[in-house]
C-alpha cells in the first residue's frame, strides 16, 4: 500500500530589510564584530511555499542555482528546528525569490526565519520567540531580526534587538532600493583593513527623541559603504546616482542601495531611470512581519 508523504502546502512572505544606519564599534575577543544598526523591514520579498511531510525529509523543490540545498538557509533552519524539536514530520519547501542576492537586503536570513515562523506553526510546536530566535542566530546574525519581526535597534553582533518606533514621516516614506548586478561578500568586507571597526556607539534615546532626530541622523551612517565603494565602482556610481534624490545610503554589506522619497509617483521615476545593468523596486516599511502572532512571546 502507498502512503501520501505530503499534506497541503502553504504561502508564507518573507520580508526584506534595510539597515537605516550600521555602525561597527568594536571588535570582540571572539573575533566578531561589535554593531549598532537599525532595521527595517519592508513590503518587498520572497514567497516561501511550506508543507508538512509525514517521512520526515527536508525536501527543497527548487534549489537556488549555485546554492546546494544543504547550504541553503530555509533547508538549514527546518533542519535545525527539527532538530532542536525532536519533531517526527518533515517538510517541503519552494521558494520564489524576488529579493536580490549578495545585496545586503536579509534575503537567505529572511527565508530561514519565515521557515522557522512556519513551521512553528505547521509542526505545532508552540516554541516562543526567544527560543525560536536563539535557533535562528546559530544559522546568521540577522536571522533573528526577521523573527524579532519589528523595526528593531540592534547591538551586540545583531542580535541585541530592542523595538523602535519610526517618526510618522519615516513610517510613510516609499524606499526606492536599487541594486548593482554584483554581489558583494559580507566576510570580505568585514575582514578588509580598511574597514573602521571604531565608531562612537550612538543612544537610542537620541533616535526616540525627536528635538535629536536631525543630530542623530547626521552621526547615523554605514562604516561599510566607504569600503565596498572602493572596491565595487558599479555600487559607488550608483550610490552616487541616488544621492541626487535624497539621503541615499548603503543596506548592511551592499550591493543594494536606496533612498526615501515622498509618493509613489516619484519612486516610480526613479525605478523606471535607474542606471543600466542595476535592478530596482520600491517598498513601504511594515511595522510586523506578517507572521509575527506565529510565535508567542
Amino acid at each position: 500500500m502507498l502512503y501520501n508523504t505530503r499534506m497541503d502546502s502553504s504561502l508564507y512572505f518573507a520580508p526584506c530589510k534595510l539597515n537605516l544606519f550600521l555602525h561597527i564599534t568594536g571588535r570582540r575577543a571572539d573575533g566578531y564584530h561589535a554593531l549598532q544598526s537599525i532595521f527595517l523591514l519592508l513590503d518587498h520579498g520572497d514567497d516561501l511555499r511550506i508543507g508538512v511531510r509525514t517521512d520526515g525529509q527536508i525536501v527543497h523543490q527548487n534549489p537556488l542555482a549555485g546554492v546546494p540545498p544543504e547550504k541553503d538557509l530555509a533547508v538549514r533552519a527546518a533542519r535545525a528546528l527539527k532538530t532542536a524539536s525532536g519533531c517526527q514530520f518533515g517538510a517541503d519547501i519552494h521558494c520564489t525569490k524576488r529579493i536580490p542576492m549578495g545585496g545586503g537586503l536579509g534575503g537567505g536570513s529572511s527565508d530561514a526565519a519565515t521557515t522557522l515562523l512556519a513551521l512553528n506553526q505547521l509542526w505545532q510546536l508552540n516554541y516562543s520567540r526567544e527560543q525560536l530566535m536563539q535557533i535562528g542566530l546559530n544559522l546568521g546574525a540577522d536571522v533573528p531580526v526577521f523573527i524579532f519581526g519589528q523595526t528593531a535597534w540592534a547591538e551586540g553582533v545583531g542580535e541585541q534587538l530592542s523595538a523602535v518606533t519610526l517618526t510618522a514621516e519615516m513610517q510613510e516614506k516609499y524606499y526606492v532600493v536599487i541594486t548593482p548586478q554584483i554581489q558583494v561578500p559580507t566576510a570580505e568586507i568585514f575582514a578588509h583593513q580598511a574597514l573602521t571597526r571604531d565608531s562612537k556607539p550612538l543612544r537610542i534615546a537620541d533616535f526616540s527623541n525627536g528635538a535629536n532626530s536631525s543630530a542623530f541622523w547626521q552621526q547615523a551612517k554605514n562604516d561599510m559603504e566607504p569600503v565596498v565603494c572602493a572596491l565595487y565602482p558599479e555600487v559607488n556610481n550608483t550610490l552616487a546616482w541616488l544621492k541626487q534624490y535624497g539621503d541615499a545610503r548603503m543596506s548592511g554589506s551592499g550591493a543594494s542601495v536606496f533612498v526615501a522619497v515622498d509618493s509613489a509617483k516619484k519612486a516610480d521615476e526613479l525605478i523606471a531611470n535607474r542606471p543600466e545593468n542595476t535592478s530596482g523596486f520600491w517598498a513601504k516599511g511594515l511595522k510586523y512581519h506578517p507572521l509575527f502572532s506565529s510565535a508567542k512571546d
